[in-house]
């Protein structure tokens, strides 16, 4: 059996490789059971919005961009990214308002003749296919923030609702999408109907997708879409924050058949909801699609804390993704579409446009002990639960184990682990610190 632990402190990120030393008298312990197995894991990642692939792709020079490519996506030499969430046009975090098929105002193309998505072939789809060279086991999600402006009962892209009379015209929206980066090399795992569908921002893309809408648009346009062009691109519902849990219940209660299962943000209420929809529907895939850290938490500590403690809530609660937001945003915490206002979000790297410096953030460190020791495929397994020491257990395919703790005290604490059957392993934690202790078997 060989152990190695990776840590990153309240102050600063380690990597470091050692071997455990015994502790006498633990005075904490996690016990795990590795025959009581839950969720597949499918990855860890976050997003190329339209910004964060311009940063990275044109304000980086070639030796830095091959660098920031490989410390995200490659699994040995970075911390081995194995999701990409992609939004379908513009987010918030654009350069500017966009879609993909963009008409004039008065103007409408219900046969999408000038669908394209030549847009994202500037930045985004050669970033995406570069990162899926670095790691072959990319999953790449996707999601509108609107459908285009003359699909709107508002004839424009932000706020507003898709008119039902373009129901079935956005359905094959998604599927020329989906089958355009499938030409491109890059074939789309899941999408969600519509992003924060129950929020209309009034200064960025958005669209209302009302539950029982929702169900109408996925039951009777976009699911029969997928069978009849034979698009196995799964379909996610809500993908909107924990504290709206009767939206995953109405979409699953009348469209069962229709969803793959229910996707997650993390802007409100608690990841417990992850579980209550799971608990009914437990042949149904639980997904978190995005959070994002910002200025709104101090760094280092508790920003750190806060993503470590609720990262690993969200795996306990049945999540087979963790996907942050941005991969990159610039100094001013930008690009923003014009009419943003200030921005306050942070990415997973800050690239300064005047400079071209760049430095990665606690977010890529705090997601690199999922990302980097918990490889696709891999399954969580039971581990007790605890006040302080934070803990989620997952199993690779390998059957090495990967153990990701968070000390959520105020002292150091030593721990520890204690497998059925197996000898038990000592670890101490400093206060407010992580550590992921990996456990290979000869």
């Amino acid at each position: 059996m060989r152990i190695h632990e990776f840590e990153s402190t309240n102050s600063e990120v380690l990597f470091t490789k050692t071997k455990s030393e015994p502790i006498v008298d633990p005075i904490e312990r996690i016990e795990i059971n590795t025959d009581q197995k839950y969720q597949e894991i499918d990855g860890f990642g976050a997003s190329f919005t339209d910004s964060a692939a311009f940063l990275i792709d044109k304000v980086l020079d070639d030796s830095a961009k091959a660098d920031v490519m490989t410390k995200l996506f490659d699994p040995k030499d970075g911390i081995g990214l194995s999701t990409v969430r992609n939004p379908m046009g513009a987010s918030d975090y654009a350069r500017f308002i966009y879609s993909y098929d963009d008409q004039l105002e008065g103007q409408f193309d219900p046969e999408l003749k000038d669908f394209s998505i030549d847009h994202d072939r500037e930045s985004i789809l050669p970033l995406t296919k570069w990162a899926l060279q670095l790691n072959p086991d990319l999953k790449l999600f996707a999601s509108p923030w609107s459908a285009p402006g003359w699909m709107k009962n508002n004839g424009k892209m932000v706020t507003g609702k898709l008119l039902e009379e373009y129901y079935g015209t956005y359905a094959q929206y998604f599927a020329r999408f989906i089958q355009a980066y499938a030409e491109e090399g890059l074939p789309i795992y899941a999408v969600t109907p519509q992003n924060e569908p129950l929020f209309e921002p009034p200064h960025y893309p958005g669209m209302e997708l009302l539950a029982h809408e929702a169900v109408t648009f996925v039951k009777d346009y976009l699911k029969p879409t997928f069978e009849k062009e034979r698009i196995e691109t799964k379909i996610l519902g809500y993908d909107h924050n924990w504290d709206r849990v009767d939206y995953g219940f109405d979409i699953l209660d009348h469209a069962y058949d229709s969803f793959d299962g229910v996707a997650w943000h993390w802007y409100g209420g608690r990841p417990i909801s992850q579980s209550r929809v799971q608990q009914a529907y437990p042949d149904k895939e639980v997904h978190f699609t995005e959070g994002s850290g910002g200025e709104w938490i101090p760094e280092f500590e508790p920003a750190f804390s806060n993503l470590m403690r609720t990262g690993i809530a969200i795996m306990r609660n049945h999540s087979k993704s963790f996907i942050l937001w941005n991969m990159a945003l610039d100094e001013h915490n930008g690009p923003t579409v014009p009419g943003f206002g200030n921005s306050t979000c942070r990415g997973l790297l800050k690239i300064n446009q005047s400079t071209k410096a760049y430095e990665y953030t606690l977010d890529y460190y705090g997601l690199a002990h999922f990302s980097k020791y918990v490889r696709p495929g891999a399954r969580r397994v039971w581990s007790s639960d605890h006040e302080t020491i934070k803990n989620v257990v997952f199993q690779n395919e390998d059957q090495s184990l990967a153990i990701v703790l968070f000390n959520d005290s105020e002292t150091d604490t030593a721990v520890r682990l204690q497998q059925v059957n197996q000898i038990a392993v000592d670890v101490t934690l400093a206060a407010k610190s992580a550590k992921t202790v990996v456990i290979e078997f000869d």
